[in-house]
């Protein structure tokens, strides 16, 4: 079956597949930290995609260029949220080098997507 809508978006698998890294990642983190950094970076990571989605879902290259530009904040909550993470060892330097690489895809194909809406306009 063809995919249709946001998920044809190249962003949107990356960025789906940082939050399940993102999930992933902090089910060992100590059960203190569960509406604490946990639900933070899960949240953060969220966003990224619920941003994608709702900018897609507006019709507009104004409005999703502003989501786009709300999920790259995200992004960057999210960076910092892995370096506090790896500071306190909840998560070991691999972890962190995967999720960072992740993140650092997801926010190139971001950038790139607000680069070309903002030379259609």
């Amino acid at each position: 079956m063809e995919q249709q809508g946001y998920k044809k978006l190249r962003v949107y698998g990356y960025a789906h597949e940082l939050v399940k890294m993102v999930y992933r990642a902090t089910e060992s983190f100590p059960k203190s930290e569960l509406f604490g950094l946990i639900s933070q970076m899960r949240r953060a990571a969220v966003s990224v995609v619920a941003n994608i989605i709702e900018g897609h879902a507006r019709g507009s290259r104004r409005e999703l260029r502003q989501f786009l530009f709300i999920a790259n904040g995200s992004l960057v909550e999210l960076e910092y949220y892995c370096e506090l993470a790896l500071d306190l060892g909840y998560l070991s330097k691999e972890q962190f080098a995967q999720l960072d690489e992740k993140r650092r895809m997801v926010g190139s194909l971001v950038g790139a997507f607000i680069r070309t809406l903002k030379s259609k306009t």
